[in-house]
């Protein structure tokens, strides 16, 4: 007698059928979680990757903010090399122009004092509007006649030279100590000489005063 066991082919059948429906379930749970997952890793990644450039962001302001302050306090010092040179520059133009100014009585008062023979020495010396007047006072006309040669020798004053006034003086006797009798006393000549400081046109002489001329007194 053959028996066929009918319910265990109905369970077998229910198996299948019930098989597949898990698997699909497994499936879209397991497909879910990976793309949370995926996602989580995602946000993570992003989020790590606005902290560090965030991070690098800081760092940078830092440090622009140190060459910042570097850079200003350099043109700070730059500004005050700038003032300084300015003001030097200021100095170095007014003692040129100081120079300028002094060329001409420093090279003329060298002039005269280099023409001056022995026995004979100066009282005043004047510069104005290019002309030069010199007073003093010679023991001796051949003096003054060697001081009036060596100021025309130099090329700084125009020739002639002229004598516009010398006159003898009194002699003078001197005591010494004791009223013993001193040295013989010495005639001098008083003398002023005038001249043109070359390149200055010379100007007409006023109240007809004209040639070089020497007079003696006693």
């Amino acid at each position: 007698m053959i028996r066929i066991n009918l319910l265990g082919v109905e369970r077998q059948k229910a198996k299948k059928i019930a098989a597949p429906s898990f698997d699909i379930g497994q499936r879209l749970t397991a497909l879910c979680s990976l793309v949370l997952v995926i996602a989580a890793l995602g946000i993570g990644w992003w989020y790590w990757s606005l902290n560090t450039e965030t991070t690098e962001l800081d760092a940078e302001i830092a440090r622009s903010q140190q060459e910042a302050a570097r850079l200003k306090s350099l043109l700070t010092e730059v500004k005050q090399f700038e003032d300084r040179r300015a003001q030097l520059q200021q100095r170095v133009q007014l003692i040129e122009q100081l120079r300028g100014g002094q060329s001409i009585p420093v090279q003329l008062l060298d002039h005269v004092s280099r023409s001056l023979p022995d026995m004979l020495w100066l009282t005043s010396l004047e510069q104005e509007d290019g002309g030069v007047t010199i007073e003093g006072r010679s023991t001796t006309l051949i003096a003054l006649s060697d001081f009036v040669g060596n100021l025309g020798a130099g090329s700084l004053l125009q020739k002639p030279i002229e004598i516009v006034n010398s006159q003898v003086e009194p002699a003078t006797a001197t005591a010494t100590a004791g009223g013993r009798g001193g040295p013989p006393p010495v005639e001098t000549i008083k003398f002023t000489v005038r001249a043109r400081m070359a390149g200055v046109p010379a100007q007409a002489p006023a109240g007809g005063r004209g040639a070089a001329r020497v007079a003696a007194t006693k």
